[in-house]
């Protein structure tokens, strides 16, 4: 693990493995690089690339500042890409492919961007994020409330109500309630996506790399109704779905189109 610094001063924990080309790798809300996809995605891709996974600001070994501001985890980002040498692919998933794309729409020197599954809401197909959502979860994490906070976001993406209950009795619970400071953060990158409506047809012109949209077959009705229509509003997108994956999708599963879509060679097992 090395740790470097965003423009802001906050520090960012790295860690990096593989050989090949450089590729960042995007973590969604509460993962980080020992709770999360991100060991498992490193190590599926690293016979093809040099891996680059981290901590988003706030979580794990990265510090944080005292106020939040998107532009600063692109900033992160930026950071991250500068010790990789100075350009990479980027990976996001979930909440991360959001910040994966807002970055690149901003200008990082990325020369291509994978997407798996930015949680956007386009239609009636989902109830869309309260307005009063995210106010309410800032005045549970005021109050110390952090499980409550972390309940509320479980209960926001569709976790059953039983899943939550055993969730709390496991040794993972105290990971999620160390971050849940950290989901506001999250919901403030995709929240303007959530509402119900279209996407923008203008938002991402910016983003004009070759990028790769997936999603999985076994994922609910609107989240593959967002993942294609943002697949429809960027420059250079290319729109694929991972049959028999969901949304907690499956390293190994998603490698090959991966490493197909950014040009290396995929070697048999």
């Amino acid at each position: 693990m090395k740790k470097i610094l965003s423009k802001d001063g906050t520090s960012i924990a790295v860690d990096r493995t593989g050989r090949g080309p450089a590729l960042v790798f995007v973590d969604g809300a509460m993962c980080y690089r020992a709770s999360g996809p991100g060991q498992s995605m490193a190590a599926a891709l690293s016979d093809h690339f040099t891996v680059f996974t981290y901590d988003r600001r706030g979580r794990g070994d990265s510090s944080d500042a005292s106020t939040y501001d998107v532009q600063r985890e692109v900033d992160d980002l930026e950071a991250v890409i500068r010790e990789a040498g100075g350009q990479a692919v980027v990976f996001g998933v979930s909440s991360g492919a959001a910040l994966a794309l807002e970055a690149a729409s901003r200008g990082l020197p990325i020369t291509r961007l994978a997407l798996y599954e930015a949680p956007f809401i386009v239609d009636d197909s989902r109830t869309p994020l309260p307005d009063d959502f995210v106010p309410q979860m800032k005045a549970a994490l005021a109050e110390g409330r952090r499980a409550d906070a972390v309940k509320m976001f479980m209960k926001l993406v569709q976790v059953p109500g039983i899943f939550i209950m055993l969730m709390r009795l496991m040794p993972a619970w105290p990971k999620l309630t160390a971050v849940a400071h950290t989901l506001p953060y999250d919901l403030t990158i995709v929240g303007p996506y959530q509402k119900g409506r279209p996407l923008p047809t203008t938002r991402w012109t910016g983003a004009t790399m070759p990028t790769l949209v997936m999603d999985g077959g076994k994922s609910p009705a609107w989240m593959r109704n967002a993942t294609r229509a943002l697949a429809g509003v960027l420059p250079n997108a290319t729109y694929r779905t991972l049959d028999g994956q969901t949304h907690m999708v499956k390293p190994k599963a998603l490698t090959p189109s991966l490493v197909e879509f950014l040009g290396r060679p995929v070697t048999a097992p």
